[in-house]
């Protein structure tokens, strides 16, 4: 996908652009123009940009188009050719309007050296990582847990890597989930949590098919602490089934832990997240546990699953930051001044249109959207990259469908 980027240096003139109400510029312009120098550095930002350009100046017409600070997915799988599910960064990335990655805990201890190697380093996106707690992460996922017992969490090692690699480790993952764990119970969820404190950085936790069960982990997450899959549907996992838990998934997100879609290919529930949002109990991050396996499922892309929360209640600026600005926040990675002059330049472009789009849920349950997010354009740095949706291949010929959502089966 390589031949998307254009690799074209010199200056950049974004023309015309529509800044969303939390961008840090005084008297909220309706058209802005935005121009990067040579270096990927923000040289000016203001209504007008057109007098004395460098010359070779590149424009991008934004015709009205929304800006933003680059988009964020907090929750996706790229360790690709390490772990058996992992996309390339280009499948999830700025391809789909998005400048950063975060890897959730595909690597371990025992191989995070290959993700920053082969995958980092080259990408153009910005990519963080949580280290997962089990020493050989996912790398055959669901098929050999990375926690089948003690033997494969080795606290030294974790605190070692973590040292080394403070520039793009930014938490620490544990998958807590019954088939995952097994018999251990909570055992692993202490010591995540105590490796956390000692790191001092923030733990991000799946939950999933009990034991543990969800408020068994929400009872041990401190502010800054990640629960990813907060909207789930599984049975045991869902917080409608009971009100105690909802209760406390309420508590928690007022003392500050965080509360992460990481819609995935079985972690998402539209009935789930609808009553919650209607309730008040919103996401504070909107991800999606984006992998081989929910690419072309019910997930496609980041883009998508902004437009699901948009259309199960959350209002569009409330989208944008929770796929923006809030997930840097809680990486340690703010995006704060970003428009002002000498900030490296991260950006989206994309539009709000009109449209009719068949979606799932992680259940299986169809909808149809009526407006989604349509990425126009990545900028990151001087790169300016072409995006789009991912556009969810035809089924093939002979393949049955569902008869109530047309979903293949």
């Amino acid at each position: 996908m390589n031949d998307l980027f254009d690799r074209a240096t010199g200056p950049l003139l974004i023309r015309g652009a529509t800044p969303l109400a939390f961008t840090d510029l005084a008297g909220a312009p309706s058209h802005l123009d935005v121009l990067v120098d040579g270096d990927g550095k923000v040289i000016a930002a203001a209504p007008q940009v057109g007098d004395g350009l460098p010359a070779g100046t590149r424009v991008i017409e934004a015709a009205g188009s929304y800006l933003s600070p680059g988009w964020t997915d907090l929750h996706t799988h790229i360790w690709y050719g390490g772990s058996d599910f992992s996309l390339r960064p280009t499948q999830c990335g700025a391809p789909r309007g998005v400048t950063t990655l975060v890897d959730a805990g595909s690597a371990g201890e025992a191989n995070f050296h290959g993700l920053r190697e082969y995958v980092i380093e080259p990408a153009l996106e910005t990519i963080y990582a949580f280290l997962n707690i089990g020493s050989i992460g996912l790398v055959a996922c669901n098929r050999i847990s990375e926690l089948i017992d003690m033997r494969f969490i080795d606290v030294d090692r974790i605190a070692t890597v973590v040292e080394a690699n403070r520039d793009r480790i930014i938490g620490l993952k544990l998958r807590a989930s019954g088939v995952i764990l097994g018999s251990w119970g909570l055992e692993p969820l202490h010591i995540a949590k105590k490796m956390s404190r000692v790191l001092k950085i923030p733990l991000m936790v799946h939950v999933g098919e009990p034991p543990p069960t969800y408020d068994d982990v929400i009872d041990m997450l401190e502010p800054g602490d990640i629960v990813t899959h907060c909207f789930n549907g599984k049975i045991g996992g869902s917080i409608l089934e009971d009100e105690t838990l909802y209760r406390k998934v309420e508590a928690a997100a007022a003392r500050g832990v965080v509360l992460d879609v990481g819609h995935g290919g079985a972690s998402f529930s539209f009935e789930v997240a609808e009553v919650a949002i209607k309730r008040g109990l919103k996401p504070h991050t909107i991800s999606t546990d984006l992998h081989g396996w929910s690419l072309d499922g019910a997930v496609g892309d980041l883009a998508t699953t902004m437009s699901k929360l948009m259309a199960l209640g959350m209002p569009l600026a409330e989208v944008v930051e929770a796929s923006t600005i809030r997930p840097r926040a809680v990486i340690g990675r703010p995006s704060d001044g970003f428009l002002k002059p000498g900030a490296r330049a991260d950006f989206t472009l994309f539009d709000v249109v009109d449209a009719k789009v068949n979606v799932k849920d992680s259940k299986g349950y169809a909808a149809v959207l009526d407006r989604i997010f349509e990425p126009r354009r990545a900028i990151i740095g001087a790169t300016a990259v072409a995006a789009s949706r991912h556009q969810r291949p035809a089924e093939p010929a002979g393949r049955a469908a569902c008869p109530n959502c047309g979903w293949l089966l």
